[in-house]
């Protein structure tokens, strides 16, 4: 009788999807040779093969030895070294090729046998269609490719999650850059999310690049956030920060005032002024909502002794000077108008006295006035094109700018919100996600829509405003995505280096998972629990993985593996590489490039470093400052 060199065992225990499997005294334990290739025998990770018939039931071994031996028959088994835990994860039909899950389990006694790498090319490197597109290779054997499936990877949703230096950034950009491919993909749409301006660099031949602060030396456009465009919630945030019941109903009200009058002087398609309301994206001049109850709150008055004018004929009491008066005030400029203290001494023949419609808002007003004076906040309340003059009028509408993020020739738009002041950056994710959401939910029945051209949005470091039990509006707009965006072809990637802090209900819906080293316990564990695979034994390798090594887990793979994901070519890698401390002697003698501390010292430009800071630019420009004394050549 001719035995079967993959065989390994039996099952011996069956519970739900894991099985429990004894193997053979004649199963050599070690390293085994097959067709003259060598094999791992029972390691963890490695995949074995279980046949029914007409169909092999294909599991991931996740843990092997003693602790592999069932409870009920640990007595008997004094020597339980020699067994096996076993993950079942799909089937492959000898006739119809491999499926994710399962249509039957095993019974005890059936054999379990090593998956060759014949069977593994068949599962991993057949069929590669337009809807796969290679990652990497299987890290256990560089002949066979690993793919992932576009369709699941987009609609899904996926995470990319690694401590810092485990290459998780150019995994993402190397994913992004086989994403985009212009030749596989001429539609492709992908809208990054990038909060410290990594990817830039990396994508510079296929994205458009909007940075809050343009950086003179590098190509792109500036990120424009129009105020107009964002919901009331959204708004208040940005403007003024929380109020109270009594100040938001001014807000709203004057919100709604300047946008019903803004649409009287221009009618806008699609809205009417029975149907507006205060989060239609009608453009408003917040310059002179403010000015307007500014004036309101602090204006005084000249009132007539003889009483005979109505107090809607009191004259503001500015402060003159002569026929003039002294500083009237400007809305566009945020400049407040000077009045008159109050005074109502009986003998004045006028006397000076508050109006009657303050609202109490003062706080808030002041708070809003710094803002609207705040440079920083000026591709909020000064966004180039679509900022609005006192009438409301505006030279683009909101199209041009969805257009810009995710319409145009490139196929990936770089949102690089590293200049976004610290304090509104949760408000600002969840407006820029909202309002592309949004526009692409009310636009699913046209070619523009997320349905016919499906949108990828990658979220770089996910953990900063996405922490569980945080309530903020970028939370508010994933969750939505999370849950709906598939059916309207939005799909999301998060990418963080800690996955235990993100909300779990956000992460349990990543259906495909690239799990890179990770060395917190409470990180694996969140990743292990929010895996549609029940592979606690191959997670718990995470700590050992290699630099540019991922465990991909999920539904955009055929089966969960270890793969070595392709890095991209050097000028494609995003710029987050570690800084040199020590630099390399290359062939020649001389060092691989710039820095190290073993280098000579260049001489010191403070002055520059100084300039460079101020303009928020980090690119030398061609400004001859002199070098301080004492620098060396």
């Amino acid at each position: 009788m001719k035995v079967d060199p993959t065989y390994l065992g039996e099952v011996q225990d069956v519970s739900g999807a894991t099985v429990s499997v004894a193997l053979s005294d004649s199963t050599a334990s070690g390293l085994s040779f097959i067709n003259g290739y060598g094999y791992r025998v029972g390691q963890v990770g490695s995949y074995v093969r279980i046949p029914l018939g007409y169909v092999d039931l294909f599991g991931i071994v996740s843990q092997a030895g003693a602790g592999a031996v069932p409870d009920r028959v640990k007595g008997n088994h004094p020597f339980g070294n020699r067994w096996l835990k076993v993950q079942l994860v799909g089937e492959g039909i000898k006739l119809g090729g491999f499926r994710r899950g399962i249509s039957q389990f095993p019974t005890v006694g059936d054999t379990v046998c090593l998956v060759t790498e014949l069977e593994l090319q068949s599962i991993y490197g057949a069929n590669a269609g337009p809807h796969l597109v290679r990652i990497g290779h299987l890290a256990s054997t560089e002949s066979i490719p690993a793919f992932v499936d576009i369709d699941l990877l987009v609609t899904r949703h996926s995470a990319v999650v690694g401590t810092t230096g485990c290459g998780k950034s150019t995994t993402v950009a190397g994913l992004l850059a086989s994403l985009s491919d212009p030749a596989d993909y001429p539609s492709a749409r992908i809208l990054v999310l990038d909060l410290h301006g990594e990817y830039g660099k990396a994508l510079e031949d296929r994205a458009k690049v909007f940075r809050v602060n343009p950086d003179v030396g590098l190509p792109g456009g500036s990120l424009c956030v129009p105020y107009w465009a964002l919901n009331f919630e959204e708004l208040l945030s940005v403007a003024t920060g929380p109020l109270g019941d009594r100040g938001r109903s001014v807000f709203m009200e004057a919100v709604l005032k300047a946008k019903r009058d803004a649409l009287e002087v221009s009618p806008i398609a699609g809205v009417s002024i029975g149907s507006l309301t205060v989060d239609t994206p009608v453009p408003f001049s917040i310059h002179k909502l403010w000015f307007d109850l500014h004036c309101a709150e602090h204006a005084t008055y000249l009132v007539d002794v003889d009483k005979t004018k109505s107090k809607e004929q009191w004259k503001p009491a500015l402060v003159m000077e002569g026929d003039e008066p002294l500083c009237p005030g400007d809305a566009m400029s945020v400049t407040e108008p000077l009045y008159r203290a109050p005074k109502n001494d009986r003998d004045d023949a006028d006397k000076v006295q508050l109006g009657t419609s303050s609202k109490n808002v003062r706080g808030p007003l002041a708070q809003l006035a710094a803002r609207l004076r705040d440079t920083r906040f000026d591709f909020i309340f000064r966004p180039g094109k679509w900022t609005p003059d006192a009438e409301g009028r505006v030279q683009e509408d909101i199209d041009t700018c969805v257009s810009a993020w995710i319409g145009g020739d490139d196929p990936i738009g770089i949102l690089d919100v590293s200049g976004i002041p610290e304090n509104i950056l949760d408000e600002l994710v969840g407006a820029l996600l909202r309002i592309t959401y949004d526009a692409l939910f009310w636009a699913r029945k046209l070619p523009e829509g997320g349905r016919e051209r499906p949108l990828l949005v990658v979220l770089e470091e996910a953990h900063l405003y996405l922490n569980s039990g945080q309530e903020g509006q970028a939370a508010r707009t994933v969750r939505r995505i999370a849950k709906e965006g598939r059916k309207y072809g939005v799909g999301m990637m998060l990418v963080s280096q800690r996955p235990s802090e993100i909300d779990s209900t956000i992460l349990s819906q990543c259906g495909t998972l690239f799990a890179m080293r990770l060395a917190n316990r409470k990180d694996r564990a969140m990743i292990a629990s929010s895996s549609t695979d029940e592979l606690e034994g191959l997670f718990a390798m995470l700590p050992v993985l290699r630099t540019g090594e991922a465990i991909v887990a999920g539904e955009a793979v055929r089966l969960p593996l270890r793969t070595q994901i392709d890095p991209p070519p050097m000028n494609r890698r995003p710029d987050s590489v570690d800084p040199k401390v020590i630099a390399k002697i290359d062939a020649e003698g001389g060092f691989d490039g710039p820095g190290g501390w073993n280098q000579r010292r260049d001489p010191s430009n403070y002055a520059e470093l100084v300039r460079m800071w101020r303009a928020q630019q980090p690119t030398p420009q061609q400004i001859k400052v002199e070098p301080e004394e004492g620098g060396r050549k």
